[in-house]
């Protein structure tokens, strides 16, 4: 019955405890400090309820004692300032109810958990240093310290002294932390509750998310010049995290492709270890690959997970306490998000919609891939059908000019040297796509390498067509091919429109025979031939279908009367002045709109 009337004192001034520290909340000292002497209060009366189970008899009823240390149990809970057990570790044991207000966790969730993960990065080596000093010495200690939690930030006095606890082996720490200073969470970083109105936003907000995020890497431009990962992961870090890491992997490996800082801190160093960490060499981003699924640590208590720089470990240099990781696609990378230890940790519910953002970021990158691939080959074959640079031909001056359409065409044009003079050719096969740009780089190559052994350029077009013929591509070629020699030039056509004499006094135009049936359609070309001399200052006009094809807003082709009307206007102009002025024209004629490609070639005496 003493025991039980120390335990009823002690409940008392404990009550008492609590009403002066509501009394007198800008004196807080001297209430900590007789927090500490009821601690050792309660210490001494645990040891003396362990000394009375020793004498109880095995078979005895322990009813009595039981009680008593239930009533401890609730002289613990009802302590007025918050109080922590740790064991020699660190680890958290028990909390009382206090401690839980003060850190914003129920009870259950900080037991088994490491309390130095609460205490400030810069604080943690002398919070150790004074755990093990109370450990070995018995001596109390005391130490001022930042906790953060859940979206909270406190400036304590922390308090530790040694306890010997019934029932257990070796010793434990009782941690009393008496607030200085609170730093409230900050405008949206409130720890959600449990209320059916809250719940609602919280998903709101992450389906907002998911849907900005969707709309993002669906764009066009993201896509055609990379920036879907550059752009998803700043969206993430606006609103998201303090740090976002992006790893993709190629040629089997994981590399750093993207490392986002927070934007209020200079952490320019920091930022560049984090860019410079081998991923491959951090465990979380193995295991996040080896599971194909993500990961969430609401605590960070392996500070090496993200790997380490010289100085230690990355996430303790980043202030980390909750992140999260999830791979990007199917095995393509892994995106990790981190946030500070002030901030509100990562649930389960945050796990779910990032999993979603880094499926969603896997297809996009697959697409980049597949459009960046594609776009390559059209440039590849666009090479393959357009020179790179026109060659200087003596006595003449030559310009063209090339406008894509709206996808991979076969238009084509070239100048070329042959046997006493130079060669130039236009044309494009019939289609679109890949194949037609195919046969339209086969076409302009025959043209070139045979007009090596033939000085004709309409039996160099013959040829062509027997080669296009005997491939059975299904496609035709209309082509138009000359050969300059001084001031003649000699034409030969196949299905392609004729070409354009422009004559400098008063701006005269005429159009050459043009015409014959377009390469691969029989076995023998039916082509048209035509000998022309150009005069000094004459201009000879070469273009695609593609041109005279336009259309404006009311449907009408632009047609090449509308041509020779721009040609005569600009009639002794410069081949370049010329090739745009009538792209201008046709600009202003069709809205700017460009459907198929557009081939101007001209070539002027001089």
């Amino acid at each position: 019955m003493d025991l039980e009337q120390a335990l009823d004192a002690l409940g008392a001034r404990v009550a008492s405890l609590r009403e002066a520290r509501s009394a007198y909340p800008a004196d807080l000292e001297p209430t900590l400090e007789a927090a500490l002497a009821e601690l050792d209060t309660a210490v001494e009366l645990l040891a003396e309820a362990r000394t009375e189970l020793a004498k109880a008899k095995p078979r005895g009823r322990l009813d009595g004692p039981q009680r008593e240390l239930k009533l401890l149990r609730q002289v613990f809970r009802a302590f007025p300032v918050p109080v922590v057990l740790l064991d020699g570790g660190g680890m958290v044991r028990r909390i009382n109810p206090e401690t839980s207000r003060l850190l914003g966790s129920p009870e259950g969730y900080l037991v088994g958990r490491s309390f130095p993960l609460l205490v400030d990065v810069s604080r943690r080596a002398a919070f150790r240093s004074h755990l093990t000093s109370v450990l070995q010495t018995g001596q109390p200690s005391a130490l001022e310290t930042r906790l953060a939690h859940q979206g909270r930030a406190h400036t304590v006095q922390l308090a530790l002294t040694r306890l010997t606890m019934p029932g257990e082996a070796r010793h434990m720490v009782a941690a009393v932390a008496l607030p200085i200073e609170v730093q409230p969470p900050r405008p949206g970083r409130e720890r959600l509750g449990l209320a059916d109105g809250e719940l609602l936003v919280a998903a709101a907000r992450r389906q907002d998310l998911l849907a900005r995020m969707i709309a993002l890497l669906l764009d066009d431009e993201g896509l055609q010049k990379q920036m879907a990962l550059p752009r998803a992961t700043r969206l993430l870090a606006a609103d998201w995290a303090d740090w976002v890491v992006a790893d993709v992997v190629r040629d089997r490996q994981a590399r750093r492709a993207i490392v986002v800082a927070p934007r209020d801190q200079p952490l320019g160093e920091l930022a560049r270890q984090v860019e410079a960490a081998d991923p491959g060499a951090a465990p979380l981003v193995a295991e996040v690959l080896e599971r194909g699924s993500g990961v969430v640590h609401e605590m960070v208590e392996d500070e090496t997970l993200l790997g380490s720089a010289a100085e230690g470990p990355l996430l303790t240099a980043m202030e980390a306490g909750s992140l999260l990781s999830v791979p990007i696609g199917t095995g393509q990378g892994v995106l990790t998000l981190v946030r500070a230890h002030d901030k509100e940790p990562y649930a389960l519910a945050d796990l779910g919609v990032m999993q979603e953002v880094g499926t969603a970021l896997g297809l996009a990158l697959r697409a980049q891939d597949s459009f960046q691939s594609r776009s390559r080959a059209a440039d590849a074959l666009s090479a393959s059908v357009v020179p790179r640079d026109l060659p200087d031909v003596p006595g003449f001056e030559a310009a063209a000019i090339y406008r894509p359409g709206s996808s991979v065409g076969a238009e084509f044009y070239d100048v070329f040297p042959v046997a006493g003079g130079w060669g130039f050719a236009v044309g494009g096969a019939v289609g679109k796509g890949e194949a037609a740009a195919s046969v339209s780089a086969l076409v302009r190559g025959g043209l070139r390498v045979l007009s090596v052994w033939e000085s004709d350029p309409d039996e160099v077009m013959r040829k062509v067509n027997e080669a296009l013929f005997a491939q059975d591509s299904g496609m035709f070629v209309m082509a138009l091919a000359g050969f300059v020699r001084g001031r003649e030039i000699s034409l030969s056509a196949a299905g392609h429109h004729p070409a354009a004499l422009v004559y400098p006094e008063g701006g005269g135009v005429r159009f050459a025979k043009g015409g014959g049936v377009p390469l691969g359609l029989g076995a023998e070309a039916a082509t048209e031939v035509e000998e022309v001399t150009l005069a000094r200052g004459q201009t000879l006009v070469l273009y695609s279908e593609g041109l005279i094809s336009s259309r404006n807003t009311a449907g009408e082709l632009y047609g090449e009367d509308r041509l020779a009307d721009v040609l005569g206007r600009f009639a002794g102009q410069p081949p370049a002045t010329v090739i745009k002025a009538v792209e201008a024209d046709r600009q202003a004629f069709s809205g700017g709109e460009v459907w198929d490609e557009i081939v101007i070639l001209a070539l002027r005496a001089v």
